[in-house]
């Protein structure tokens, strides 16, 4: 019941609803032990970027069963630090067995549930992408500064140093996060593939992941867009229309 918990409480659209224990009591917790394990931990209150990012970040990094109450405890329990980051992995096999569980009244419907999860959380990454470029953005220029200007204390070198550092793990755990969903995707369409099949639900089920990994390597990528229609380097000028009419007569024979 304790570790039950531990898991984040969620409202409508499965947002996180406020709640003193995990808002106040988890995250002292989890400084005390951050510090204890030699990790990093900033002081300096959070740009409104910074903490954008941590909220759009949740949705990403939260199983995407939201009653997957074991794999919400880990993720709570590393989102406060009291787990390290790194260790917020979600059970890649839980997805299938609550999937599997719940009560649909068509065989299909499990499958149009794995495709709109994927394509939700597809939406999800470019809009927490842009907060993460202007997060780091802000990071280089924090740190620019920091080179360049005397410091008064050692509590705000260290500070910045450690909010950078806070910044790329948020970042990073984010991109762990959504590769363990695309496995757990997979897993559940191997698994659903075999117990009820459904050749056309599949397919649709598999574009929708294989968008979700196109948008996952995009974050992985730096978030930068690439134009495949774009052509590099200089752009040679048409010797077509250069001085037209104007041209020599063809010659003939």
């Amino acid at each position: 019941m304790l570790l039950a918990a531990c898991s984040r409480p969620t409202g409508d659209f499965d947002r996180a609803r406020p709640n003193i224990f995990h808002d106040k009591v988890m995250p002292a917790a989890g400084e005390a032990a951050a510090r204890y394990r030699g990790d990093p931990v900033s002081k300096f209150n959070m740009t409104n970027d910074e903490e954008l990012l941590r909220e759009r970040g949740w949705g990403l990094i939260r199983p995407p069963w939201t009653k997957d109450w074991i794999g919400g405890t880990v993720v709570e329990l590393s989102r406060t630090r009291v787990l390290p980051e790194v260790e917020g992995r979600v059970p890649v096999d839980l997805y299938y067995i609550f999937l599997r569980s719940d009560k649909f009244r068509s065989s299909d419907a499990r499958y149009d549930r794995v495709a709109a999860d994927a394509e939700g959380d597809a939406k999800l990454v470019w809009p927490f992408c842009e907060v993460a470029m202007r997060v780091q953005a802000a990071d280089k220029e924090r740190l620019r500064v920091l080179a360049n200007k005397p410091v008064a204390t050692e509590e705000t070198y260290e500070g910045a140093k450690a909010r950078v550092w806070e910044n790329r793990m948020m970042i990073s755990w984010v991109g762990q996060a959504l590769r363990y969903r695309i496995t757990a995707y997979q897993k559940a369409l191997d698994s659903l593939e075999i117990e009820t099949p459904s050749a056309d639900r599949l397919w649709k089920a598999n574009n929708a992941i294989r968008t979700l990994e196109a948008e996952v390597r995009l974050a992985e990528n730096g978030c930068v867009k690439k134009d495949r229609f774009t052509v590099e380097g200089k752009t040679k000028r048409s010797r077509i229309y250069t001085g037209w009419g104007t041209e020599r007569p063809a010659p003939k024979k």
